[in-house]
């Protein structure tokens, strides 16, 4: 018989950009035999929870809650809200809101993180502290110092970042107007190389590429060998954390250092 791509191991779900095909072809392409993803698009802009004013607690988007009760019946193993942007714009505490207001809509046994939270337990996992930080051509400045700061809040301080440069035809587009131009869909990897290489400085000790809306996966392991230090990116990392909560230990080749060792070591 041939393999359907049945979850035995686990099932995945993921809240992802309604307009992007970044992060289900990177999942399905780093996702080990006996896990499936299961993806719920959102259209909602950032972050995909609003605060409820003096409560501490959140509101979650039409669409996430719509998800969030799809997934319920899938019974899936992990959910992550697959949001760089939601975790940066939604400020501290939003994290866990978030993790807390959908566990309550989910399957007990479900386990519920955050890009943002991902991203972070992952650098520790590699022993990163001081990762150069490249956001997506999208992200405004606001959008970006806030990246910046998010990040420094949980201890990571990057000593320098970068917005990667979109292809020529885009150049004179301003990062509000690149989807609308579809540049999103149309991302090469081999430039984003390039500009990673060129523009890391030699302090910083890892690289962190922001965004699951970029396409990136398949370059991690020739980053790692061309700067000799440890590369993480948004959805190589909500894959790890999905997988460690899922109780799923099955190393990973091809995409770097961190599913290759499956570093476990940083659970909170």
């Amino acid at each position: 018989m041939s393999d359907d791509n049945w979850g035995e191991l686990a099932r995945i779900g993921m809240f992802i950009v309604g307009a992007e095909a970044v992060p289900e072809a990177e999942w399905w392409a780093m996702a080990p035999p006996g896990v499936s993803i299961h993806a719920a698009r959102v259209s909602a802009p950032a972050p995909w929870a609003e605060w409820q004013e003096g409560t501490g607690e959140v509101e979650l988007a039409a669409d996430v809650a719509r998800g969030a009760a799809q997934f319920a019946s899938l019974a899936p193993a992990a959910v992550v809200m697959g949001h760089s942007s939601s975790s940066i714009a939604g400020g501290p505490g939003w994290d866990a809101a978030v993790i807390r207001k959908l566990s309550a809509s989910l399957p007990a046994e479900t386990q519920v993180t955050t890009n943002g939270l991902d991203c972070v337990h992952a650098l520790n996992a590699c022993g990163i502290k001081r990762p150069f930080l490249v956001f997506p051509a999208w992200f405004g400045d606001g959008i970006i110092a806030k990246g910046v700061d998010y990040f420094a809040e949980q201890g990571v301080i990057a000593p320098a970042h970068m917005r990667r440069i979109p292809e020529t035809r885009w150049q004179a587009t301003p990062p509000e107007a690149l989807y609308g131009e579809l540049m999103h869909v149309h991302q090469r990897t081999d430039i984003l190389f390039d500009q990673i290489v060129s523009e890391c400085p030699a302090q910083a000790d890892g690289v962190l590429l922001v965004g699951t809306g970029v396409r990136c996966v398949g370059i991690i392991a020739a980053l790692e060998d061309a700067l000799e230090r440890p590369v993480v990116t948004a959805n190589q990392a909500s894959l790890w954390r999905c997988l460690d909560l899922a109780g799923v230990d099955s190393p990973i080749t091809g995409f770097g250092s961190l599913l290759e060792g499956m570093r476990f070591d940083a659970r909170t």
